[in-house]
């Protein structure tokens, strides 16, 4: 784990909040100038600490409101190579492996359960894979990613 101070910590979390504030705004929150922000904000890029800066989109405003978790069950462990090229398509927003039942977790966003449906076809293609198992959200309350914790 990276070493961090205070002032890390709290730009981090700022940042993860919204990422749109200026290096000055940051500052007066921060008790820092506008460079010391500016460098504070590369050296966490250059560490991997920020992986790297994106606006949050409304699945539903954008045309996907129907966000679904696809459990992907395979004949063996060697296809996960395969599937890790459905990050190409644009329903897709997460793959992960996972322990369970399943062998992987799909984060998807589609139009509607035509579109989810179309989208599983797409997974079934692939040589390897033996099932699937799909959970829709009814709704988010939280979706936010990984925050440092508040004290050292």
């Amino acid at each position: 784990m990276a070493d961090l101070d205070d002032r890390d910590r709290k730009l981090l979390t700022l940042l993860a909040d919204d990422a749109t504030p200026s290096y000055a705004e940051l500052g007066k929150v921060l008790n820092l100038s506008a460079p010391a922000v500016h460098e504070r904000v590369k050296r966490l890029k250059r560490d991997g600490l920020i992986k790297g800066i994106a606006a949050k989109l409304d699945g539903a405003r954008i045309g996907r409101p129907l966000l679904a978790f696809v459990h992907v069950d395979t004949n063996n462990w060697s296809i996960t190579q395969q599937v890790l090229g459905l990050a190409e398509l644009t329903e897709v927003e997460e793959i992960h492996t996972i322990t369970g039942k399943s062998a992987m977790l799909l984060k998807v966003r589609v139009r509607d359960t035509q579109a989810l449906e179309l989208l599983l076809a797409r997974i079934h293609k692939i040589d390897g894979i033996t099932n699937t198992t799909s959970d829709i959200a009814l709704t988010s309350y939280l979706e936010r990613g990984p925050l440092p914790d508040t004290a050292g």
